[in-house]
């Protein structure tokens, strides 16, 4: 499954949209006033199904993941010199970028690829491209774009 993740150009706060292959709408994320990053994920049909959370006041960037209501998980950034590496308490995935932060991939404790995150370039705003071979996987590889994406531009 590919998805197209797109950042709205004119948007007060963080807004996406994602798209599958086809072109056609399959997320909304929308950005709500808080303290840190808090982002809501709408289906097709605006029911929100997610939400990505940025806890402040921690020593790296942490950020709680929300399937519903219910908490799954969190994802982190680790303490990494030349490759970005986030800790992920979910799942057992491993996520590890490139030297630039342009491509990801993450992968499961067995080493079985679960999707890989490339960053479009020339574009005018963020825009991922993510291949996901298993479908039920790409709510949460979606809400950990989300997170990468908040925390670099925390950063900058």
């Amino acid at each position: 499954m590919r998805l197209w993740f797109k950042q709205r150009f004119f948007s007060w706060f963080d807004s996406y949209d994602i798209y599958n292959g086809e072109g056609v709408p399959v997320y909304t994320v929308e950005g709500k006033l808080s303290w840190g990053h808090c982002l809501h994920i709408l289906n097709a049909g605006g029911d929100q199904i997610g939400t990505v959370q940025e806890r402040v006041f921690t020593l790296l960037p942490k950020f709680e993941l929300y399937e519903g209501g219910q908490y799954i998980g969190g994802i982190q950034k680790g303490l990494s010199f030349f490759r970005p590496r986030y800790e992920i308490d979910c799942f057992g995935w491993q996520v590890e970028g490139d030297f630039m932060e342009w491509d990801y991939t993450v992968t499961e404790p067995s080493g079985g690829l679960v999707a890989t995150i490339s960053k479009e370039l020339l574009n005018w705003t963020d825009t991922y491209s993510i291949d996901v071979p298993d479908p039920r996987n790409a709510l949460y590889i979606l809400m950990l774009v989300l997170a990468i994406d908040a925390e670099k531009c925390s950063r900058n």
